[in-house]
């Protein structure tokens, strides 16, 4: 899995090999899951996956930047940007730590 991008069609092919679903099963049901959390984002609802994480919307300011290559200042429109929190679990998992282990040494 190293350096590969994880797609739906991956996941798809996970539940249909480890659950036991068809294809289109399956593939119904990652495209739902990913509906249900990207309807809950649009809303302004943060979506928790215990073990996992947060995704949730934030609202951005209208700023200024700059142009890094000209320098010339730039005025940087208000958006909403997507933004995850990772649970300390995953973080442990990531930093290769017990899942339940506290890296506050």
């Amino acid at each position: 899995m190293s350096g590969k991008t994880l797609t739906r069609a991956d996941l798809t092919e996970v539940l249909h090999r480890e659950v036991g679903l068809s294809r289109a099963e399956s593939a119904d049901m990652v495209n739902s899951v990913l509906d249900l959390v990207s309807q809950a984002a649009v809303e302004g609802h943060s979506v928790k996956l215990s073990s996992f994480g947060t995704f949730m919307v934030r609202s951005k300011r209208q700023r200024i930047g700059r142009n890094p290559k000209t320098g010339v200042e730039v005025p940087i429109t208000p958006r909403r940007v997507m933004v995850f929190r990772p649970s300390q679990i995953m973080k442990n998992v990531v930093n290769g730590l017990d899942p339940g282990e506290d890296d506050l040494d």
